[in-house]
C-alpha cells in the first residue's frame, strides 16, 4: 500500500475532497524504488482502469521523469470534486490500494484553474 504523503501538510486531500469546485484537475506524484516500478505500473493501470468508469471522469495521463530513479506524475481531470470524492472514497478503489508496492510514495493534490489576462482561460 502507497504512503499518502500531503503536498501541503494543512490541507491534505482528505480536506481538499470536502471543498465544492468543478472542474478539477487532480495531480500526483508518485515516487518508489526502482525494483517495484512494474508493480507500480500494473497498480496504476487498474485505478485508472477503475476510474475511467466512474461518473464525472474526463481523462488521465501519466508521466514518467527523465533519469533512472521511477518518478511518475499522473494528471487527472474530473467534472467536479464531488465526483472525484466519490471514485476516490468508493470501496473498490480503496481495495485496490494494498496492490501498489510499500515503497510507493504518492502526492495528490487538486487544483483548479484559473484565469490570467492574456495567457490562459479559466
Amino acid at each position: 500500500m502507497p504512503l499518502i504523503r500531503a503536498l501541503d501538510p494543512a490541507f491534505p486531500i482528505e480536506r481538499q475532497i470536502a471543498v465544492e469546485a468543478s472542474p478539477v484537475v487532480l495531480v500526483n506524484i508518485f515516487m518508489m524504488d526502482q525494483a517495484d516500478e512494474q508493480t507500480f505500473l500494473r497498480a496504476w493501470q487498474d485505478d485508472a482502469t477503475f476510474m475511467k468508469r466512474q461518473p464525472g471522469f474526463i481523462s488521465t495521463q501519466l508521466h514518467r521523469a527523465l533519469g533512472d530513479n521511477p518518478t511518475y506524475l499522473n494528471y487527472a481531470v474530473w467534472e467536479s470534486t464531488a465526483n472525484f470524492r466519490a471514485a476516490f472514497t468508493h470501496p473498490e478503489f480503496q481495495a485496490k490500494l494494498p496492490a501498489y508496492p510499500s515503497s510507493a510514495v504518492a502526492t495528490p493534490h487538486l487544483f483548479e484553474k484559473i484565469a490570467v489576462p492574456g495567457i490562459c482561460v479559466a
